[in-house]
């Protein structure tokens, strides 16, 4: 779906961004395709913070796509990092067993108990890959790995080598300068820093080895153990022979650097290094990155020794989850794209990250927040439709439903997502259940399958199933409350006639809805259509009243879903029962 440019004042942040870049691009490399960037670490569970490293530049490359441009979008799987820490909570992870294991890289760790997978880091991958495809976001994947293991970088490394003073010398610009104290709520370091920080062993800075060869910005991976504890010993410049010893096992042994492939450079040269050798001219870095020495700031000043240039590099702030704090892939239970895509259409999870600023943080819901998100999603699809969406919100939403190549696959019928809900919640599986009360929404357009409203359908089912705990799960009642009907005054049983009464003939969703809030209009003395502006607050009250009755008489408690989906659930003739006629 084309999206027309706008004006400063009405484009979104990624049309401001893709002129950017753009421009940027044409002035380091002209003629040639757009560099955007990504780098994701496999090191655990590939969460929805790690998802915005991914969905800024997508959204970008998109943008700059429909445009007409070449671009590629580069995700570096950074699966030849350390491993770092067992992470909390994994299937088939003892974390006494993986200890063993910590300090290799992580494709020679093996993957959780079960996988398919052959190590560690590519169980992880495989889940984003997945979900990025249902996501519609076009990349091209880069192994660190198969990168050092396979001599591409040997230029570099040798190159950072013969520059390491020029180097250690922009390091220490940081090095003499105390870190800033820790304000009150502030967040952790990004995982990369944390990665980089202990990736050279426990005593090791997170810039480069310090041993009896002075400021070194290589770690070899031991020969004997696989592990990254070792320490350069000695280095000739000439023959490019290394000597280094290995801290955790005893091992040690003596290499010619431009023929070895098992070792990496250490993550605040490392990152510059990849910006210019991949020609990168736009990639996002976490909040954590904008402090002084930190791997993006250093990296600024160290991507000059590679020949290469920063790219522009948007701060992005943290995605949490309704009811959670900060994500960490180290901590268990924490939301991947997978999961979100369980409960949501891809559109809703795009449009989450389309929408709001990179500086600007959001929640994705796992609660019941999320029926309100869709809510607030079908109002913008019906606005962009009738044409009387601001031009920003017109933006996000192409954004949403599609990219460059097309639109997403989308459901052809789509019911109100918390209506869904009740309804999967309230027929606990049974199709035929579901179908009868979604057709009975509409009386003049039936729903005749439910491949209609999927796969919304099932994205609401999972939720229910999922994150609705069992004492809130809706079950109906099976005999009438005949001591509450019984002790019913007068008014009270008159509601329940007038509802009753009305069935039939307001038999859909929407005549249930007026029928419902009528009653106690009615009641009152006034007509059922009667507006707030002209009812007393007390109806309000009445309508409360009204409705926990209902509740109580048909389901034993205070609340439930909304009253129509429910009296549509139950059928008439249950609903007669159940209330005493």
């Amino acid at each position: 779906m084309p999206i027309v440019a706008q004006s400063t004042e009405t484009t979104d942040w990624v049309s401001r961004f893709a002129d950017e870049v753009i421009e940027e691009s044409e002035r380091r490399a002209p003629g040639k395709p757009v560099v955007v960037a990504s780098g994701l670490s496999p090191s655990g569970p590939i969460h929805l913070g790690n998802l915005r490293e991914v969905m800024t530049p997508h959204l970008v490359a998109d943008e700059i796509r429909r445009r007409g441009h070449q671009v590629r979008h580069l995700i570096s799987w950074d699966d030849y990092d350390r491993y770092r820490k067992v992470p909390k909570g994994i299937a088939g992870v003892d974390e006494e067993s993986y200890t063993e294991h910590i300090g290799k890289p992580l494709t020679s760790v093996p993957a959780p108990k079960g996988s398919s997978h052959p190590n560690w880091a590519e169980h992880f991958k495989a889940a984003m890959i997945e979900s990025l495809a249902e996501l519609g976001v076009e990349f091209d994947g880069i192994s660190q790995t198969e990168q050092y293991t396979t001599g591409v970088y040997r230029e570099q490394i040798l190159h950072a080598i013969r520059h390491r003073g020029d180097i250690d010398a922009i390091l220490d610009q940081y090095r003499t300068k105390k870190a800033p104290a820790k304000k009150q709520g502030q967040k952790p370091v990004d995982e990369a820093e944390l990665e980089a920080a202990e990736g050279s062993g426990a005593a090791a800075e997170d810039d480069g080895s310090s041993g009896t060869v002075g400021y070194f910005p290589y770690k070899p991976y031991c020969g004997n153990c696989e592990k990254d504890l070792t320490t350069v010993t000695s280095y000739d410049d000439d023959s490019t022979e290394l000597t280094y010893a290995c801290t955790a096992c005893g091992f040690s042994e003596t290499v010619r650097l431009e023929e070895f492939n098992r070792g990496k450079l250490v993550w605040k040269v490392d990152w510059p290094m990849r910006w210019a050798y991949e020609g990168v001219v736009f990639e996002p870095s976490g909040v954590d990155h904008s402090s002084p020495g930190s791997s993006f700031q250093v990296g600024g000043q160290i991507v000059g020794i590679f020949g290469g240039k920063q790219p522009i590099g948007p701060m992005y702030a943290f995605v949490g989850i309704s009811g959670m704090a900060k994500m960490s892939s180290s901590k268990g239970g924490v939301p991947t794209p997978a999961d979100a895509l369980q409960i949501m259409e891809p559109q809703l999870l795009r449009w989450l990250y389309a929408r709001r600023r990179p500086n600007q943080s959001f929640k994705v819901a796992f609660d019941q927040e999320i029926q309100r998100l869709y809510d607030e999603w079908d109002r913008l699809d019906a606005k962009v439709a009738d044409g009387s969406a601001l031009p920003a919100d017109v933006a996000a939403h192409a954004r949403a439903v599609g990219t460059a190549a097309g639109d997403l696959p989308r459901t052809p019928r789509p019911m109100p997502y918390r209506t869904l809900a009740s309804v999967a919640d309230i027929t606990a599986g049974h199709e035929d259940q579901a179908l009868r009360i979604l057709s009975e929404l509409d009386p003049e357009q039936p729903l005749t399958s439910l491949d209609e409203v999927r796969p919304r359908y099932d994205k609401a089912e999972a939720w229910i199933n999922t994150h609705v705990p069992a004492d809130q799960r809706t079950i109906v009642r099976d005999e009438p409350d005949a001591e509450l009907l019984k002790s019913l005054d007068e008014a009270s049983q008159q509601s329940l006639r007038l509802l009753l009464d009305g069935l039939a003939e307001h038999w859909s969703l929407d005549g249930l809805t007026h029928l419902v809030y009528g009653v106690p209009k009615v009641q009152a003395g006034f007509s059922a259509d009667a507006t707030p502006k002209e009812l007393p607050p007390e109806i309000k009250t009445a309508q409360r009243s009204f409705f926990a009755l209902l509740y109580h008489l048909l389901v034993g408690r205070d609340t439930g879903p909304r009253l129509p989906t429910l009296l549509l659930a139950v059928g008439q003739d249950r609903v007669r029962a159940l209330l005493g006629r």
